[in-house]
Parts: C-alpha cells; sequence; structure tokens
C-alpha cells in the first residue's frame, strides 16, 4: 500500500546516523504491516537495512539475531547436532499465517516489536531465554528478557524512539530439550495457542504459554510435576482475564487447550502416563 503521506525516508548507516526521533517516525525493517495498512498519522521512514547487521552470528555462549534478520534467514540456520532445541526455529518459522514472499521480507524484529499475542517470534525467543538488546533514544542500551519485554496486545516496553537491536538465545538453552504445541481455529489460521515446554540435564521443566494469553507466561518446574501440579500452577499463574479474546479463539477455549497443550508436553518431555 502506498503511504502518501510520508514526506521523507532516512537511510542511516550507523548508530550516530539515525536522526533525532520525532512524532510522525516510524523504523522501517521488512514493512510488511507498515505498508499492509493507511498509516495517516506518519511522515517519515527511518530505514534499517542500511545499517548492514549481521542476521545471525553465533559465539561459544550465544546465538545473536538481529532485529532485521529475516524469516526466511532465520530458518535457514545450520545449526549443531547438540542443539536439540534447534527443531523449534523451523516450527515456530511455520507457524506464521504468512507466504514464502513474506518469509523474505518479515523480520524477528518486526515480529516481537508488533507484540501480537500470535507472534510466532515471540515464542521462540522467549521459550530459549531470549534476552532483547535495546537502542535507547536517548543513548545507551538496555536488556530485557523476552519474556518481559511484550506486556499485552500490541504492547511491549519500547518507549518512542527506542530501537530493537538484536536478541541473543544462551547455547545452554538451545541444547535442552523441547516439545511444542499449537493449535489454531482454521487449518492455517493464526495460533490459538502456543506453548513450548524444555527441559535440562537436571530435570528442571520450564512451559511458556503464548497466543492463548496476552502476553508471554513462564512456568519453572525445578522437579517434574505431575499432571495435577502442572493444572495448578496454570490455573494459579494464568488468571482468566490473561486469556486473550478475539475472531481466532475465545478465552474460554483457549484456556481449555492451553491446559490440554500443557499436559501433552508434559507426557512427551517427562515420559509420564496420562491420568
Amino acid at each position: 500500500m502506498d503511504l502518501n503521506t510520508i514526506t521523507a525516508v532516512a537511510h542511516p548507516q550507523t548508530r550516530s546516523d539515525l536522526p533525532v526521533w520525532t512524532p510522525g517516525d516510524a523504523w522501517l525493517a521488512g514493512g510488511t504491516w507498515l505498508f499492509s495498512e493507511p498509516q495517516v498519522h506518519l511522515t517519515r521512514l527511518i530505514d534499517l537495512t542500511d545499517l548492514k547487521w549481521p542476521a545471525l552470528t553465533v559465539t561459544p555462549d550465544r546465538l545473536g539475531i538481529a532485529a532485521t534478520c529475516t524469516i526466511s534467514q532465520l530458518d535457514a540456520l545450520t545449526c549443531p547436532t547438540d542443539w536439540l532445541a534447534a527443531p523449534l526455529i523451523s516450527q515456530c518459522c511455520r507457524a506464521f499465517l504468512a507466504s514464502f514472499k513474506i518469509w523474505k521480507t518479515a523480520t524477528v524484529g518486526g515480529n516481537l516489536c508488533m507484540s501480537l499475542p500470535a507472534g510466532p517470534m515471540i515464542s521462540l525467543t522467549a521459550a530459549l531465554d531470549g534476552v532483547c538488546t535495546i537502542w535507547k533514544a536517548g543513548g545507551g542500551e538496555q536488556k530485557i528478557p523476552v519474556a518481559e519485554f511484550v506486556t499485552g496486545n500490541q504492547r511491549n516496553r519500547l518507549s518512542p524512539g527506542d530501537l530493537l537491536r538484536q536478541i541473543d538465545i544462551p547455547i545452554a538453552a538451545l541444547k535442552r530439550r523441547t516439545a511444542f504445541r499449537q493449535i489454531s481455529l482454521a487449518a492455517v489460521g493464526r495460533s490459538a495457542a502456543l506453548l513450548i515446554g524444555s527441559l535440562d540435564g537436571a530435570g528442571a521443566l520450564k512451559l511458556t504459554v503464548t497466543a492463548s494469553t496476552v502476553h508471554p507466561i513462564q512456568l519453572s518446574f525445578p522437579k517434574p510435576p505431575d499432571a495435577s501440579a502442572l493444572r495448578a500452577a496454570i490455573s494459579e499463574e494464568i488468571s482468566d482475564d490473561l486469556y486473550h479474546a478475539d475472531i481466532h479463539g475465545k478465552p474460554f477455549w483457549r484456556k481449555h487447550m492451553t491446559l490440554r497443550l500443557a499436559e501433552e508436553i508434559r507426557i512427551e518431555l517427562l515420559g509420564a502416563t496420562p491420568p
């Protein structure tokens, strides 16, 4: 869609080139949402592509994902064999309600910053203990866990002019066993519930609930829970008002599916017997 209120496009090449943020500005990376509907409140786009951030960086202790990394670049990552959680990357990329054309344009950072409950890059990076690095508008950096970055439906911790620079995933998280569950009302519909469980070498279970709730919710169990303990923990941690409501699923159904999928994950990771 043409954005006919835009009068200028900035092309910074370094952080020092970033213009002073003013009302009417918007960051431009993939632009898949930005160009999908009128943006009459905008007058300038700040194009991030000339910053040329490396899409993916692997070090001994982390996987760095640039905010401008596209979904196709992330999905194409060749992972070491000891990254037991590697299948999550493909699973979450395919949880998008998007065509291959969108995959080549949409960015990981854009998905986080849109902060929709069904954002699968939020699900992936939150479940793997991702940490956001934010360039503050006034200078300096701030680091926030992804699980705390998104605060509600299309709400997050960014202030005007803040820029999400990257998300760092600890290598230790990528070496955990994982289980993935996702459901939609339609065969190719937006996620109504997306849950990821992970199990570390010490037997600690972590459950990350997304899509069914307005923001990511994580539950940790130092010792393997039984079915009743898992259900009780979810019911205590996720109050009814935290379940998302839209045309893709009513809250009571999302709650039911959250409890059901969580139990499936518990059984898969712990080899437990169904109650």
